[in-house]
C-alpha cells in the first residue's frame, strides 16, 4: 500500500514538474509576434476603430503570469483632428499563477507608462467616443442571463484574497477638445500610485496631475475593503488640493457600496477665493457684482449622510465673505421631492452681490419690446405641484436695495402645489412687520395673496436708504391685504385686488408747502420769490385708506391734519394704464397764520388736480373749485386772480416751472420711480 502511495506521489510530482517546465519553456518556443495581427484585428472589430501594437509582446506563465508590451494605439474614427483616441507607451502586468486556483489574486506589478486619452467634440456636436463598439454590440447576440445560485453565492467579488506589490500609472494625460467652442483643456502629468493593496488593510492612494499647468493632488486611505469587497463598511479618508487655491478633506465611511450604497461623510472645504480659483483656471469670473471684492472668501463644512433615495446634511456651516450660515437639510424621494431645511444666517449685504449699476445714462435707456402673450413661454408648474417642503429661515441683519432689516424669520411650506409663507416677521427702522402669503399653482394659472401689517416704522430714513429721496417724514402704521392672478407683470396688474390702510403720525411732507396754498397761491406753485429753506408741510396725522380693483388704486378719504390746515385727497391711480387722476384740496383751519409765521396774510384755498401718467404727471389748480372756495371773497380784482394762476407770471431767476417741482416730489413715490 505504501508503495502505491509512493508511486502516486512520484507520478503526480512528475506531472507537476512537467507542467512547470512546460510553462517555463513554452513562451520561449511560441512566436507571439505572429499573433499580433490577429490581436489587432480582434480589438479593431470590437471597438470599430484601428488598433495597433508597435512593440513586442512578452509573455511569461510561471511562477508569474506576465504580459508586457509597448507603443499601443487605438485610433480615432474619421472626421476628428487627433490621430489617436487612446495610446499607451508601455504596459506590464505580473500575477502569481498558483494562488489564482484558490481565487487569491497576488499582483506583483501593474505598470502603465504615458497613457493618453483624447476626448474630442466636432463642430457638429459629434464626439469621438459615442460609437465605441457599436457595430460589434449590434452584431453579437445577447447572452442568456443565467440564474444566480441560491444562498447568495456569487454576490460581491469572487476572490479570496488580494495583494498588489506595485501599482503605478505614470505620466498620463487626458485632453478635452471642443471644436464647436474652440476650447482645449489638458490634464497632464497624471501619476497614480497605490500602496498596501489588500483586502484587510487600508489602501494608500496618491494621485497628482497638472490641469493646464496648475497642480492637482489627491491623497489618503481607502478601506480596508474586507473579505467581500462591496459589502460591509469601507472607511474613507481623502484630501484634495487643487490649483494652489482649493483644499478639501473628505472623511467617513461607505456602507455596502455594492448594494445599499449608504454613506456617512464629513466634507470640509478650507477658506478659498472663488475669484482666485477662476483666475488660476484662466477663466473670467462668471458673475459681475457691484462690489468687486465680493465672493472673495468661501469656506464649507458639513456632515453628509444618505443613500440613493435620501440625503441629509447636518452641522452645516458656510462662510461667504463676512457672512456665516449655519444650516441643516434633508431630502428624500427625489422623483417627488420631500425637502426640509433650517437656515440661520448672521448677516449679509445683498447689495454687494447685485449686478453693478448700468453705465448708461437715464436718457439713453433703450426701450425693449415686450413679448406678447402668445410669444411668452407657458410656465410648467408640475415640479412645484410634486414638491413637499418644510423650511425655516432666520437672518440677523440684512441689507437689500439700501434697506436695513433685522431679525428676519420666515417659515415656508409646500404641498400639492400650494406654497405658504407663514409667518414672515422682521424689524426695520425702529418698527416691525408681520406678513403671510401664499402661492397657489394647483391650476395652470397661479394665484397669489399676501397680508401685511407694519407699525412704528420711521419713514424718512427708509426712503433715504431705498429711494435716495427725502419727501416724507413720520412714523407709519400699515395694514394691507392683496391678491393677484397670473405669472407675468401685465396679467398681475390687471388682476390685482385688495385693500389697505396707511397711517403716518407726527411727520412732514418735504418739498411742498401746503400751508402756502392757503396763504398765497403764487408762492405755493413756485411763481414768487421764496426763502432759501426747503418747503415742507408738517402734519400730526396723514391717513390714507385705499382699495385696489383690477389694478386700479382708489383712495377717497386720504386726509392730512396739521395745526393750520386740513388736506383732503381723492382719486385713482391706474396701474394698468399707469395713469393718475387725483384732486388735492387744502382747507384753511382756525387762523390765517402760517407755520412759523407771525404776520397775517391773505390768500385762497387752491385745489390741485393731478393727472397724466406715472412717468409724466401733470399738475394744475382746480379753477372751478378755487372760485367756489370760501376764500374767494379775498379777491376784489379779477386781474389779481389771473396773476396767481401758474404760467401767467414770468418765472424768477433760478425758479423751476410748477410741473417740474411737482414731478420731483411725485417721482419720489414708489410708482414714480
Amino acid at each position: 500500500m505504501n508503495k502505491v502511495i509512493k508511486w502516486v506521489i512520484m507520478v503526480a510530482g512528475g506531472l507537476v514538474a512537467l507542467v512547470i517546465i512546460a510553462l517555463l519553456i513554452v513562451p520561449s518556443f511560441v512566436d507571439l509576434q505572429s499573433y499580433k495581427p490577429r490581436i489587432e484585428k480582434m480589438v479593431s472589430d470590437a471597438t470599430g476603430r484601428p488598433f495597433s501594437i508597435g512593440g513586442d509582446i512578452d509573455l511569461s506563465l510561471f511562477p508569474w503570469v506576465g504580459f508586457s508590451s509597448s507603443d499601443i494605439h487605438l485610433g480615432n474614427p474619421p472626421g476628428f483632428k487627433e490621430k489617436d483616441f487612446a495610446s499607451l507607451k508601455t504596459i506590464e502586468v505580473r500575477v502569481k499563477l498558483i494562488p489564482l486556483i484558490s481565487k487569491d489574486i497576488q499582483v506583483k506589478r501593474f505598470i502603465m507608462e504615458e497613457p493618453r486619452i483624447a476626448l474630442e467634440k466636432s463642430k457638429s456636436g459629434r464626439t469621438n467616443w459615442e460609437d465605441m463598439g457599436k457595430k460589434s454590440a449590434e452584431a453579437a447576440p445577447r447572452p442568456k442571463k443565467e440564474k444566480a445560485p441560491e444562498g447568495g453565492a456569487g454576490e460581491g467579488l469572487p476572490i479570496a484574497g488580494l495583494a498588489v506589490g506595485e501599482f503605478a500609472v505614470t505620466k498620463g494625460s487626458i485632453i478635452w477638445i471642443d471644436h464647436s467652442k474652440g476650447e482645449r483643456k489638458e490634464v497632464s502629468n497624471v501619476n497614480l500610485r497605490l500602496e498596501d493593496v489588500s483586502l484587510d488593510r487600508p489602501i494608500r492612494l496618491a494621485l497628482s496631475a497638472l490641469l493646464d499647468g496648475k497642480p492637482i493632488e489627491l491623497k489618503g486611505n481607502v478601506g480596508p475593503l474586507g473579505k467581500e469587497p462591496g459589502k460591509g463598511t469601507m472607511p474613507v479618508d481623502l484630501s484634495i488640493k487643487a490649483l494652489k487655491e482649493l483644499e478639501m478633506d473628505l472623511k467617513g465611511k461607505l456602507v455596502d457600496p455594492a448594494t445599499s450604497q449608504q454613506f456617512e461623510l464629513v466634507l470640509q472645504v478650507s477658506p478659498f477665493s472663488p475669484r482666485k480659483l477662476m483666475s488660476a483656471l484662466g477663466q473670467d469670473f462668471p458673475v459681475k457684482t457691484a462690489d468687486p471684492n465680493a465672493l472673495n472668501k468661501v469656506a464649507f463644512k458639513a456632515q453628509l449622510k444618505g443613500n440613493p433615495n435620501s440625503v441629509s446634511i447636518s452641522d452645516g456651516a458656510l462662510q461667504l465673505d463676512e457672512s456665516n450660515l449655519i444650516f441643516s437639510m434633508k431630502a428624500k424621494d427625489f422623483a417627488k421631492p420631500d425637502l426640509a431645511f433650517d437656515l440661520n444666517l448672521d448677516k449679509i449685504d445683498l447689495d454687494r452681490y447685485l449686478p453693478p449699476p448700468s453705465e448708461k445714462k437715464t436718457g439713453e435707456k433703450k426701450e425693449e419690446k415686450k413679448p406678447s402673450a402668445a410669444e411668452r413661454k407657458k410656465a410648467d408648474y408640475t415640479p412645484l405641484r410634486k414638491l413637499l417642503l418644510d423650511g425655516k429661515i432666520r437672518i440677523g441683519n440684512l441689507k437689500a436695495h439700501g434697506a436695513k432689516v433685522q431679525d428676519i424669520y420666515l417659515k415656508v411650506s409646500a404641498k400639492n402645489g400650494l406654497i405658504n409663507m407663514d409667518p414672515l416677521t422682521l424689524n426695520l427702522y425702529q418698527g416691525n412687520v408681520s406678513s403671510k402669503g401664499a402661492f397657489d399653482v394647483r391650476q395652470d394659472v397661479p394665484k397669489s395673496n399676501m397680508a401685511l401689517q407694519a407699525k412704528g416704522i420711521q419713514v424718512s430714513p427708509l426712503l433715504k436708504d431705498v429711494l435716495k429721496k427725502d419727501f416724507l417724514e413720520g412714523t407709519v402704521k400699515a395694514d394691507m391685504n392683496i391678491a393677484m392672478v397670473g405669472d407675468d407683470p401685465e396679467k398681475i396688474k390687471n388682476t390685482l385686488d385688495g385693500k389697505g390702510d396707511f397711517l403716518f403720525n407726527d411727520g412732514a411732507v418735504v418739498g411742498i408747502d401746503l400751508a402756502g396754498m392757503v396763504r398765497n397761491a403764487k408762492a405755493a406753485f413756485g411763481l414768487a420769490e421764496r426763502g432759501g429753506e426747503r418747503p415742507r408741510t408738517d402734519f400730526s396725522e396723514l391717513h390714507s385708506p385705499f382699495t385696489i380693483t383690477k389694478g386700479v388704486v382708489d383712495t377717497r378719504q386720504t386726509r392730512l391734519t396739521s395745526p393750520l390746515l386740513r388736506v383732503l385727497a381723492a382719486g385713482k391711480a391706474n396701474l394698468v394704464q399707469e395713469s393718475l387722476d387725483f384732486r388735492v384740496e387744502p382747507k384753511f383751519v382756525g387762523t390765517t397764520k402760517g407755520q412759523g409765521d407771525t404776520q397775517q396774510r391773505g390768500g385762497v384755498t387752491v385745489p390741485v388736480l393731478v393727472t397724466g401718467t406715472f412717468s409724466s404727471p401733470k399738475f394744475r389748480p382746480d379753477l372751478e373749485g378755487m372760485l367756489k372756495g370760501t376764500l374767494e371773497k379775498g379777491i376784489s380784482d379779477p386781474s389779481e386772480l389771473k396773476k396767481m394762476l401758474p404760467g401767467q407770471t414770468t418765472q424768477g431767476a433760478g425758479q423751476k416751472p410748477t410741473e417740474d417741482k411737482a414731478k420731483d416730489i411725485l417721482k419720489g413715490l414708489p410708482f414714480g420711480r
